[in-house]
């Protein structure tokens, strides 16, 4: 089962990716709103006048067993994380109940070294509950290397971060 956001009132409209083939449309109406939109599924196409991506990683969300599975992918430079909140810009929202994380919650530093390797480094963002780097405590100016695997906790919400993508 796949979720949608409606993009007016921001429900979730439910349906079986299963049943369909990749590059169909489908319309969608918001049972709550009626706001009627699309989306195509399977990959995008790559844009000739876009570089390509570089693999800089990703981040995955364990809030419970019972929450949909969260992904992230990471980008080059700071990647802002929060919980998801209509008007707040963050580059990943992530989706939960927990009010002991943030909206701005901390960042994640994205750069290639010298010899081309990716380097992730985390920082908090001044968070109310702070950032924990393996059940450490992160100060106010700590700036501190990740690997791959490394275990944050953002209040009671703890992310997964895996170095290269799937």
């Amino acid at each position: 089962m796949k979720r949608l956001r409606c993009p007016k009132c921001d429900r979730y409209v439910v349906f079986d990716e299963t049943q369909y083939a990749d590059g169909q449309v489908l319309v969608f109406v918001c049972s709550h709103c009626q706001k009627e939109f699309k989306i195509r599924l399977g990959a995008t196409r790559p844009n000739p006048d876009q570089p390509e991506e570089k693999d800089c990683g990703f981040i995955t969300v364990v809030e419970n067993g019972f929450a949909y599975r969260q992904q992230f992918p990471l980008h080059e430079g700071d990647n802002l994380i929060g919980r998801r909140n209509k008007g707040t810009e963050v580059d990943i929202p992530i989706e939960t109940n927990d009010p002991s994380m943030d909206r701005r919650h901390c960042y994640i530093h994205v750069q290639p070294d010298k010899a081309g390797e990716m380097v992730f480094t985390l920082r908090d963002n001044n968070s109310n509950t702070g950032t924990f780097l393996m059940n450490e405590l992160l100060g106010p100016k700590d700036r501190i290397r990740l690997s791959d695997g490394a275990i944050i906790t953002l209040g009671a919400t703890t992310l997964i971060l895996h170095t290269t993508k799937e």
